[in-house]
């Protein structure tokens, strides 16, 4: 990782078709077609689409031997149209839909959980070291003949693990944990190097972002201690749509863009597929930016731990700080004063403003040149008025912006001697993520347990653009384990929105719920029903069930697992039928699709979870 100097990681070079992925060619995009792949008409027409909105892989799904024979097909109807992008078979429990689609197209994606491991049962089992071992030699027998054919067919592989799949035998040994993703990938990838196949690609996802991206931290640490450098493909599964959908992949994705790592990623969103390639796109060039910037000059605090951070500890200042939950504070110094009441800030900066306008009960910050003693305000003040801020001891909370630069040796002691200070932290440099980590750990380094609200100023116009680099910088230093708070500042964006953002990436960081979360799968062409409609049924059925986690998901593929801390899920079981589950276990089977949304309604106030 390369933890506050932004500089890609150096991997191995993997050749996909002719669009060569890792080592110094571009972060490459990607997306997954959700027609059925025995329907040539519409995989060509699709893949087209995806093509032109960006797609430098395309990816289809094939359940069995069939489709991945119908894949070569469609790859050829691709080149007689002039399209010459690679195409990848996603393949699950049929190893010989794998061996066939090797023939056909550029690139195979095996998932580690169901290649040779039986379908996922939940059940705990129990191995010796000898029936663990031998259970590692039947992947070894499947895995080698696979690895000739694509090394006769100069095809690529991928290798997916995901959290949702993750087979009951790796369960049974390492638990729904970071380390058995990284034990279950590193089975395959063993194989791999002791057969000198060298074209593979690695992609470990889940839905929940802490996950996913301590798990891909540990993955890349312990291939660098086994020497191997591998590309690697970063997606938040089931991820969602819409705004969630999109913050929630920008703080997973982002935060492993940040420290360098990942060399081609797929925005999943239970959209169009072609709506997820803008956002990726969007991403890689936000992270490009930091190309070659100005170095930044610090080192890790003593006992910080990159891969799995603890949250910093903090003292109480009012209300913030002391592990408490995360604060927002809304900048209305532009005056505006509206307000959605179900995602009310905790704080309201005015500015210069007339705290007589804002007739809501939050605690007003104004700037210190404005403060009033005695007044219900707090007063914010800037690195320039340092004598002004240490001379004030009538008010009972202060704020002061700071950046790297501003915390010299005595400010940092008198930011511990002042309790009754918080920390605005704000960042000019085109590396805003690498600044403000290196603040922190000098605060950490120095003993310093000020509370630190996470201040960022963007000026875009574009609402999803703003959201988007909001969430990479904000959602990278909180799952770092940084902030008691967050404020953004963008006078082009409403202050609704802005507010919004902000509390949607507490939400994607797991640090602060404030609405229902729904695990909703992008869909493909195993997908059983109509995603999009069925999302929209249930999230006007359930939007208002504050902190209740809901799993969609269009077939069983990934669904009990990747749902495992989901309290409800809706999974596809056949063509107009859904079973419905609470927690892992499957509690109603094959309901008729039409009676489904009202069914999860009805489990819901069974178990007692309505409101």
């Amino acid at each position: 990782m390369t933890y506050f100097n932004y500089r890609r990681r150096e991997s191995s070079v993997v050749r996909v078709g002719d669009t060569f992925l890792g080592g110094n060619n571009p972060i490459r995009i990607q997306s997954m077609a959700n027609v059925s792949t025995m329907d040539t008409e519409a995989a060509v027409r699709q893949a087209i689409s995806l093509i032109e909105a960006g797609a430098e892989y395309v990816r289809f799904t094939a359940q069995g031997e069939r489709e991945a024979h119908n894949l070569g097909i469609i790859r050829q109807r691709l080149r007689e149209a002039g399209y010459t992008t690679p195409l990848i078979a996603d393949i699950h429990f049929n190893p010989r839909a794998a061996d066939v689609a090797a023939t056909t197209v550029e690139k195979v994606r095996i998932n580690p959980g169901n290649y040779v491991d039986r379908l996922k049962t939940f059940d705990q089992l129990t191995y010796t070291d000898e029936e663990y071992a031998a259970e590692i030699q039947k992947i070894r027998d499947r895995l080698v003949p696979f690895l000739a054919i694509c090394r006769e067919h100069g095809t690529a592989i991928r290798i997916g693990v995901n959290h949702g799949s993750l087979s009951d035998r790796i369960m049974s040994r390492y638990g729904d944990t970071p380390e058995g993703m990284v034990a279950s990938c590193m089975e395959f990838l063993r194989i791999c190097r002791d057969e000198q196949f060298d074209d593979v690609v690695i992609s470990i996802k889940a839905s929940n972002t802490v996950v996913m991206v301590e798990t891909v931290r540990l993955l890349v640490r312990t291939m660098d201690a086994e020497g191997m450098h591998y590309p690697l493909h970063l997606g938040v599964t089931e991820a969602g749509d819409g705004e969630d959908g999109r913050i929630k992949s920008a703080v997973g994705i982002g935060a492993l863009l940040s420290d360098g790592i990942g060399d081609t990623i797929r925005v999943s969103l239970s959209e169009a597929p072609e709506a997820e390639l803008p956002v990726a796109r969007q991403l890689v060039d936000y992270i490009r930016q930091r190309e070659g910037h100005a170095p930044i000059q610090t080192s890790l605090a003593p006992g910080y731990d990159s891969i799995f951070p603890e949250r910093r500890a903090s003292r109480p200042a009012g209300n913030i700080g002391n592990g408490r939950m995360p604060v927002v504070i809304s900048d209305r110094s532009n005056g505006d004063t509206r307000f959605d009441t179900e995602l009310l800030p905790d704080y309201l900066y005015i500015g210069k403003g007339n705290p007589a306008d804002f007739a809501v009960d939050c605690p007003l910050l104004v700037d210190a040149d404005c403060w009033q003693e005695g007044t219900d305000t707090f007063p914010v003040f800037s690195a320039a008025e340092m004598k002004a801020w240490t001379a004030c001891s009538s008010a009972a909370l202060k704020f002061i912006r700071l950046t790297y630069s501003d915390l010299t040796d005595e400010v940092v002691t008198a930011l511990q001697q002042d309790r009754a200070t918080v920390v605005l932290l704000e960042t000019h440099h085109v590396n805003g993520v690498g600044e403000q980590r290196a603040a922190m750990h000098r605060l950490m380094t120095a003993g310093c347990d000020v509370p630190v609200i996470l201040f960022r100023t963007y000026d875009d116009a574009d609402a999803g653009q703003m959201q988007l680099k909001a969430a990479v910088d904000l959602g990278t230093l909180l799952l770092d384990g940084f902030a008691d708070g967050v404020m953004l500042q963008d006078h082009a964006i409403d202050a609704q929105t802005r507010d919004r953002s902000a509390f949607g990436i507490l939400q994607a960081t797991r640090l602060r719920i404030s609405r229902t979360e729904y695990i909703s799968c992008p869909s493909c062409g195993r997908t059983l029903y109509d995603m999009q409609t069925t999302i929209a049924r249930i999230k006007a059925a359930t939007s208002h069930l504050k902190g209740l986690k809901i799993g969609i998901m269009g077939c069983i593929v990934n669904g009990p697992g990747e749902m495992a801390d989901a309290d409800y899920g809706y999974v596809g079981a056949g063509r107009g039928r859904i079973s419905l589950y609470k927690g892992k276990q499957c509690v109603l089977k094959n309901i008729p699709e039409e009676e489904a949304v009202d069914r999860l309604v009805e489990l819901i106030k069974e178990n007692g979870d309505w409101k």
